[in-house]
């Protein structure tokens, strides 16, 4: 059985095109940092929530605002380095990955629940986290798919050819005459 392109199983494996997968990564980064800046920015200035600033800091807060984007573009590279580790190193790197940013995006969503802030706040923050959380997981995902590749298995240069072995071939007798001669 052969592939599309005629090459026989053992001769191709499954990889990575890493140039490709680490600039998404980036291009995910930046979607992460600007979905953490407009969550923010919606939560304080349409919704007046005080989410990661303190109360007179105004729409765009205080310092926590660049740290809480830079954060986010940070867990969409750790999540495109996750995923090429999984893609070397796993037989479905899709589904460990999808699993692993679930649980992560649930953490992100539950621990702010648990802090001692105002309702409004916890709930804003935990949305926030789980856009962010989902967008990564998404975008790494669909383009992780895109870099797959198929490598050819380098063929071995000097090994010697497979022996064969000559069976002797039987003579073919003649059937006894006996039968014939009637």
């Amino acid at each position: 059985m052969s592939d599309y392109y005629g090459n026989q199983p053992q001769d191709v494996r499954p990889g990575i095109d890493a140039r490709r997968l680490w600039a998404g990564g980036v291009a995910t980064a930046v979607v992460a940092a600007l979905l953490a800046v407009v969550g923010l920015l919606i939560a304080r200035g349409i919704f007046e929530v005080e989410v990661l600033a303190p109360k007179g800091e105004g729409v765009w807060g205080n310092a926590s605002t660049t740290t809480y984007a830079l954060v986010a573009a940070a867990v969409a590279l750790l999540a495109t380095g996750l995923m090429h580790l999984l893609s070397v190193a796993t037989p479905a790197p899709s589904q460990f990955f999808g699993w692993i940013m679930v649980l992560v995006t649930l953490i992100a969503v539950v621990l702010p629940l648990t802090l001692t802030v105002a309702p409004s706040a916890k709930i804003a923050t935990a949305a926030i986290n789980l856009v962010i959380g989902l967008a990564i997981a998404t975008v790494v995902n669909s383009m992780a798919a895109s870099a797959r590749t198929l490598h050819r298995r380098r063929s071995q240069q000097n090994a010697a050819p497979p022996q064969t072995r000559q069976w002797p071939q039987q003579q073919q007798q003649e059937p006894p005459t006996r039968y014939y001669d009637r």
